[in-house]
């Protein structure tokens, strides 16, 4: 079993690669995000980016760093296939999934203005923003000491393939075969 995760700033195109995963390569999705809006919507919250933030962070101050990732994981196991987990976020989480074995993490990235576009297009519940607001949640979530808090700076340093996504979705796949058909051979042979 192999696992994918998948880190990247605001809009960069995270959930484009886990569509091509799961479409293309019969990968299961596993989302950090999905887990937390559950969490959020028992605790009667407003899912936002403001309450994802704050819960994730909460979850794994009072657990461990890599709480969430660590929960989504043991769901990966039981389906014995190869997974994707998207978002990764602090790297307790990535040492926590390299300790698995069969991990590899792909770090994507574009120009900010390019990304909020996107993240307009989606037009998702927590998309709705100004592009002030965006890059302040972006630089709140660059980098921290706090094991707990977002350190999405850390995690592309830990990345095992950075992929820049200025170009075509097309483009953006292309990459990712390329990643998947010389670098990580061991899919192919599964």
């Amino acid at each position: 079993m192999i696992i994918i995760g998948i880190t990247g700033t605001l809009g960069a195109g995270k959930g484009t690669i886990v569509e091509y995963l799961v479409k293309n390569r019969n990968f299961l999705h596993f989302s950090v995000r999905e887990y937390l809006a559950g969490e959020i919507k028992n605790r009667g919250l407003p899912v936002n980016r403001d309450t994802l933030t704050t819960v994730a962070n909460e979850l794994r101050e009072k657990n461990t760093p890599s709480y969430i990732i660590d929960e989504l994981y043991k769901e990966a196991l039981t389906s014995n296939k190869n997974c994707v987990i998207e978002s990764i976020r602090t790297p307790g989480e990535v040492e926590s999934l390299r300790s698995m074995g069969h991990f590899y993490l792909f770090a994507v990235d574009a120009d900010p203005v390019l990304r909020y576009n996107r993240i307009k297009q989606r037009n998702s519940e927590t998309d709705h923003v100004t592009y002030e607001t965006f890059l302040a949640n972006e630089k709140r979530e660059m980098s921290s000491n706090d094991p707990n808090k977002q350190n999405l700076q850390k995690c592309r340093e830990m990345a095992d393939f950075v992929i820049q996504n200025e170009s075509s979705i097309e483009d953006l796949h292309g990459q990712v075969e390329l990643i998947l058909n010389t670098k990580i051979k061991e899919i192919d042979e599964q």
